[in-house]
């Protein structure tokens, strides 16, 4: 592998956006019944490796359309070759697996499989496509049920359905961040929105602190996403919907947090939620999109 820079490398991964992986985890956690602790702790750390190996695949399939539309990008640019970028995502998922493997043992190992095939599928095949959308939603579903494991699959279901439908949204609006999108796209990405707030505010909670946080944190998701999907559904321009799919992607840390609160996780919440605005400002050296 040539020389690749800490700064290619941060750009060809999204660095920044890895704060909205580690929150999945933990609610698959919370909502499931065992904590994170001891070597499931290693967990969130899985996500992100996993996370980014499928930004540097996403990069080096799209190099050819990059090339043209985002010339800017580490490939296409010249930072990053294709080999290396090829290589950077093998490295990453090797390390998401064995991560996954201390963690949970063979059923964390077989969870991170199952969500590698689903990375490496929407990379790869889906994208672009009608079920682009549905595969990528599939992809944080399945990492919210990483961090279920060993407990409850079906107590996480609904926490994973939250997260997948909000996921849903901003990527089928994100199709537009180039070319601009259309306000049916944008109005859907905001109906989904509404969704994923109701689904992440309601439902039994430990205490009424925590319902109150969860619901709180349900209002911040939605007044701070819902605020930039609305001003693309009026004018649906590509810099209008760029706008949106950073809001969008930010906006998973408030509405993880609303379900840790709910799920009795107060403390991990608050953690999560303080260090949005430090990966908020890491975003502005370098695009989460």
């Amino acid at each position: 592998m040539s020389r690749v820079t800490v700064a290619a490398f941060a750009e060809l991964v999204r660095a920044p956006a890895a704060l909205t992986v580690i929150g999945d985890t933990a609610v698959g956690a919370a909502a499931s019944g065992p904590l994170l602790h001891r070597s499931r702790l290693l967990f969130p750390l899985a996500s992100v490796a996993l996370y980014w190996a499928g930004m540097a695949l996403n990069d080096w399939a799209d190099r050819e359309l990059d090339a043209t539309e985002r010339p800017e990008r580490p490939i296409p640019s010249g930072r990053v070759s294709d080999r290396d970028a090829l290589a950077i995502a093998a490295g990453l998922t090797s390390a998401g697996l064995a991560l996954s493997a201390a963690a949970g043992g063979h059923r964390g190992l077989r969870s991170a499989v199952l969500l590698t095939g689903a990375i490496c599928a929407y990379d790869t095949r889906l994208k672009g496509t009608v079920a682009g959308p549905a595969g990528m939603a599939m992809c944080r579903m399945l990492d919210v049920l990483l961090g279920a494991w060993p407990g409850n699959l079906r107590a996480a279901a609904p926490a994973a359905a939250a997260l997948g439908v909000h996921t849903l949204g901003v990527t089928a609006l994100a199709a537009g961040e180039v070319h601009g999108g259309s306000r049916a796209g944008a109005s859907g990405a905001l109906a989904g929105t509404a969704l994923s707030a109701l689904l992440g505010a309601l439902g039994p909670t430990q205490a009424p602190r925590h319902r109150m946080t969860a619901l709180a944190c349900a209002f911040w998701y939605a007044a701070t996403v819902g605020r930039t999907q609305f001003r693309a559904a009026l004018q649906p321009s590509a810099a209008r919907v760029r706008a949106a799919t950073v809001g969008g992607i930010h906006g998973m840390v408030p509405l993880q947090a609303g379900l840790l609160a709910r799920h009795g996780a107060l403390r991990t919440a608050t953690v999560l939620a303080a260090a949005l605005p430090l990966a908020q400002r890491f975003a502005r050296r370098v695009s989460p999109t």
